[in-house]
């Protein structure tokens, strides 16, 4: 599929730009992978894909524990979507395939 592989995320916060890598691979609709940031690596859950079209969710510890919940588009090697963080907004974040 189209995400299947490792990406260098840019989330655009509050607290300024935040730096993770998205490892992912695809079987039908079913998107498993991890997500690294700040020493720290979660497994995404709940990922799925349709398309060119993805989404998932990690929890993260730092700076709070949350959950986060992606939504994004691959067009070649870019990644553009949006994060929630849970009641505190939504926020932009892109990638570039590694």
């Amino acid at each position: 599929m189209a995400i299947d592989g490792t990406w260098n995320v840019t989330m655009e916060t509050p607290l300024g730009e935040r730096q993770a890598s998205l490892t992912v691979s695809s079987a039908g609709n079913t998107l498993t992978g991890t997500q690294s940031a700040e020493g720290a690596t979660g497994t995404i859950y709940d990922g799925t894909v349709t398309g060119d079209e993805a989404s998932w969710k990690v929890d993260i510890t730092s700076p709070m524990s949350m959950t986060l919940e992606f939504t994004g588009k691959v067009a070649g090697d870019e990644l553009t979507g949006s994060m929630q963080a849970g009641m505190y907004g939504s926020w932009p974040f892109t990638g570039k395939r590694a």
